[in-house]
């Protein structure tokens, strides 16, 4: 009697309990499909065009590489020094070389088969000479091609990197005189500056990442130097590792520096300013001269022509 009863209180108990569990998951679906039905709400649907977008640059990514494995340089120098050339553009994908090569060659794939084309619609009585050369450009243009997107790519982050790094400099003095470390001072700096130059953020932000990682600070900044390519940032760099080598006051420094810096700014606009005036020179003689020319002189013209010519 008493083993039946132990029995069937072990029974209810059992039941209890995944009666209880059962209860406590239904209510946890229910606030997580609550939870799923208001991020659905307030995010906006995803439009199928875009999925199919991502899926087709995916492809195309994938095929550009191939083409990359199959006949970019395999050269350890070639492949680092594009690279770098990537990571000064922005690209700081691992297979940033491979889709470099591989665009190199599609493109002037491309351009020889336009080339081709051409030949057999447009251009039929082209001579052979002239096709041959018409050939060769083609294939020299595509090949250059993405070198020059590169080069334009870099050449606009550089102009973001230099026109920000003067109020990330202040902002680092700032900082440093506060009382935070470098270290600090320069991950503030990373965050602060993601609203106003998210590629001079980016540029911070890895640095202190590399920081955080264990990488000596000497080394970290040298690295920054190196992938923005800007005098002043390499300045900034060999000024940080003297005074960190030295054990002097960082945020004297940074000051002296960010001062230099301004008065380095203030003769560039004046450098700018000073160069209008032969820059002016052209656009003044061959589009402004002329529309003068008729407003003043060309009354006068059609006067004489009508007193002495037509009578």
């Amino acid at each position: 009697m008493d083993n039946g009863l132990l029995i069937a209180g072990l029974i209810f108990a059992l039941v209890m309990l995944v009666g209880f569990l059962a209860f406590n998951y239904s209510n946890l679906y229910k606030k997580k499909k609550g939870i799923r039905k208001r991020i659905r709400k307030e995010t906006p649907e995803k439009d199928d065009s875009s999925s199919g977008d991502r899926k087709w640059k995916g492809f195309l990514l994938r095929s550009i590489s191939r083409f990359g494995e199959v006949l970019g340089s395999k050269q350890e120098a070639d492949v680092s020094q594009t690279r770098k050339k990537l990571v000064r553009a922005g690209y700081y994908g691992e297979n940033g070389p491979v889709v470099l090569f591989g665009s190199k060659a599609l493109a002037a794939l491309l351009l020889l088969t336009l080339s081709f084309i051409l030949k057999l619609t447009a251009f039929k009585a082209l001579p052979a000479q002239h096709f041959l050369m018409l050939v060769i450009f083609s294939v020299a243009g595509g090949f250059y091609l993405p070198d020059l997107y590169v080069h334009r790519k870099t050449l606009a982050r550089k102009r973001q990197i230099f026109e920000g790094f003067p109020d990330a400099l202040d902002l680092m003095v700032v900082c440093v005189e506060a009382g935070m470390g470098l270290d600090a001072a320069i991950k503030r700096v990373g965050d602060e500056m993601a609203l106003k130059n998210k590629v001079l953020s980016d540029e911070f932000r890895i640095m202190s990442l590399e920081l955080r990682a264990g990488k000596a600070r000497a080394d970290a900044l040298r690295n920054l130097a190196s992938r923005t390519d800007l005098e002043d940032v390499s300045s900034l760099v060999t000024l940080l590792i003297q005074t960190d080598r030295f054990g002097t006051r960082v945020g004297q420094a940074l000051r002296v520096h960010s001062d230099a810096m301004r008065t380095k700014r203030y003769q560039r606009a004046e450098e700018m300013a000073a160069k209008l005036p032969v820059k002016m020179v052209f656009p003044l003689i061959f589009f402004i001269f002329p529309s003068l020319f008729v407003t003043i002189i060309g009354p006068a013209v059609i006067t004489i022509y009508r007193n002495l010519i037509a009578h």
